[in-house]
């Protein structure tokens, strides 16, 4: 067996294993091939005509969008996801095949094709999809075909995805390309053995055979597989990297001031090509990359561990409260956020607190904290009267409920587990930090895995499990919409979503209007069989059964005379209503539904939903203490 190539560094690799044309896997591991993805961009440019496949489209991969090096992408998302999941305006026209045609599917069904490429299979069968708009359009790759065992019933068989060549980043790896990676791992090592010629990988450090054999249990994609590598420090960059100090290899935390410009830029005039210039065709290399970016600023980055001999700065052993203040000093002098003092309670102390009487301020909870509160309440009892055991949430106000219940039921002698689709199971939110895939969070993980391991084993064979998702639409089916908006320009597509609720009960997390409760969703694609209950910021829909319609089953209403703006405490409007009697809260939540939303459900037995609690309220605001949810 020949031994991979070793190249000086990303551009000369990919120089030297990529052709025009190729089929380019990037690795969709939480530490994503940030540097060799903008060596593709830079090598190739226009000219590369290349089908990438990828988990998800955002942060670093807009260079795809900006360089023009794709023709074709196949993903479950492509958007925004930090500081909080949102359209970004370079897919406006995705389904207009702008910039690039766009294959979209959910997170489970795309890796589960990765797992038939793999292993040599003809079909993957998968449980997502069917009945979603998902689903068309497919006629190469996915064929529904009647069930052998269930005369009647159709099950839904997916073509195996199969790329020339898989771009992974890696701790660290031998010369015989032999690659080693900490979990969480996302896909896992599916698409290296999926690939047709094999993997292009960047590592933190080329170490000797003998050191790698001493951690041999971390070694995930054998050098059999591996057609070249390279070092690049920092090759994951702005995404985090988990390494516990494997090989000596210091890990390093997301970039999040980084993540926001880069979103900035999109949003701005020039649409991301002033950052694309900054950061991928103006350093010309991955060397320049890490040298513009600062000794200050991978200081800022690194996993607490002894200073480095190659670090340009002098600095101690730092703690996790001192990572999070730089992590948000960083932030603030990015213009983002103010910086604020560093959160020094876990929630269940803050509970405690709350509790206990005037530790905290009490100020109105905003629309937004109403809404999580809500939510979270609703996911709380939907534990309780049914056993579940796993909580599963979606980016966004969805993940913020779900950890705000998990916290709330933790406090009453309940445990439940906390999972993120990407690998983490049994988790508590780290230091104050809101973003749902931190690697931070992996620190007091229970178990560490991948996506196959969460969205399969966890959720879809899991009864217990319950998801807790957002919608840009949804209708009175429950059906969701987060792909197309009623203009036809592209929002974020699925996700897990579709896999989350193609298998398990639901709760959807959605703010009241017109625009998002709506009759009919205008692209189906998560479905709404499964959804048990859906929460705005007003008050909470519930259906008996999966085939009736929802009704309104409590009212919370605002301070402001036509709920448009800022909720509070919402006690004065309560009271009265309350006082008035059933009848005038009937009348009251059924002017809500009529003005707040377009649907025209069944509001005759609603009853009064409790003010915002400071317990609550305290909760939710040690887990988000920069106010990223108000």
């Amino acid at each position: 067996m020949s031994r991979p190539l070793i190249a000086a560094d990303v551009d000369e690799l990919v120089r030297a294993l990529v052709r025009p044309g190729d089929h380019v896997h990037l690795a969709g591991t939480p530490s994503r091939p940030n540097a060799l993805t903008y060596a593709l961009c830079r090598v190739f440019g226009a000219d590369g005509h290349l089908t990438v496949s990828t988990t998800a489209v955002h942060s670093s991969a807009h260079a795809l969008a900006l360089s023009g090096v794709a023709d074709r992408v196949i993903a479950g998302f492509a958007g925004d996801t930090y500081p909080s999941p949102r359209p970004n305006p370079l897919y406006a026209d995705l389904e207009k095949g702008e910039p690039f045609s766009f294959e979209a599917w959910s997170l489970l069904s795309y890796v589960q094709r990765l797992i038939a490429g793999a292993q040599g299979a003809p079909y993957a069968v998968t449980g997502s999809l069917a009945g979603t708009d998902l689903a068309e359009g497919k006629p190469d790759t996915l064929h529904r075909v009647p069930d052998p065992a269930r005369p009647g019933e159709e099950i839904t068989l997916l073509a195996p995805l199969r790329p020339d060549v898989t771009l992974v980043h890696g701790v660290a790896a031998d010369e015989d390309g032999n690659i080693a990676l900490v979990p969480p791992l996302g896909e896992g090592a599916w698409a290296a053995y999926a690939a047709e010629r094999g993997v292009i990988a960047s590592v933190e450090k080329i170490v000797s055979r003998e050191e790698l054999r001493r951690v041999n249990d971390r070694v995930v994609i054998p050098g059999q597989r591996v057609l070249g590598l390279t070092e690049a420090r920092l090759g994951a960059h702005p995404q985090a990297l988990r390494t516990n100090r494997l090989a000596g290899v210091e890990g390093y935390l997301d970039d999040y001031a980084f993540l926001e410009e880069i979103v900035a830029s999109c949003h701005g005039a020039e649409r991301g090509r002033d950052w694309y210039r900054a950061w991928v065709t103006g350093p010309g290399s991955h060397e320049e990359y890490i040298r513009r970016l600062g000794g200050r600023r991978r200081a800022e980055l690194r996993v607490p561990g002894p200073a480095s001999a190659d670090d340009d700065f002098d600095a101690e052993t730092e703690t996790w409260a001192q990572i999070f203040r730089c992590e948000r000093e960083a932030v603030a002098r990015a213009g983002a956020v103010p910086a604020v003092a560093t959160p020094t309670a876990a929630p269940a102390e803050a509970i405690a607190s709350a509790a206990s009487a005037e530790c905290v301020a009490f100020t109105p909870p905003t629309r937004q904290e109403r809404l999580i509160v809500l939510g979270a309440r609703a996911v709380a009892e939907q534990v309780r009267a049914h056993g579940y055991d796993t909580l599963l949430a979606g980016i966004g106000v969805s993940h913020m409920a779900a950890w705000l219940a998990a916290e709330l039921l933790r406090a009453g002698g309940q445990d439940v587990k906390v999972v993120a689709e990407l690998g983490m199971y049994g988790f508590r939110p780290e230091g104050g930090d809101t973003f749902l895939f931190s690697l931070l969070h992996a620190g007091s993980s229970e178990m560490l895995a991948g996506i196959p391991e969460i969205l399969g084993g966890l959720v879809a064979a899991n009864p217990r499990a319950l998801g807790v998702l957002a919608a840009a639409e949804i209708d009175e089916s429950g059906t969701i919409n987060t792909s197309r908006g009623t203009d036809g320009r592209w929002l974020t597509g699925s996700g897990g979503a579709n896999d989350i609720a193609s298998s398990t009960d639901c709760v959807v997390i959605a703010p009241s209007s017109r625009r998002r409760y709506v009759t009919e969703v205008g692209y189906r694609t998560s479905p709404g069989h499964r959804v048990r209950e859906v929460v705005s910021d007003f008050g909470r829909f519930v259906r008996e059964g999966t085939e009736g319609g929802f009704r309104l089953a409590t009212w919370l209403p605002a301070d402001d005379a036509d709920g448009t703006g800022e909720a509070g405490t919402a006690t004065t409007a309560g009271d009265t209503a309350a006082a008035d009697g059933p009848y005038e809260l009937a009348r009251q939540a059924a002017r809500a539904v009529a003005t707040r939303t377009s649907w025209t459900c069944d509001t005759s037995r609603v009853t009064a939903e409790k003010p915002v609690t400071a317990e609550e309220l305290t909760v939710l605001r040690t887990l988000d203490p920069q106010g990223r949810f108000r």
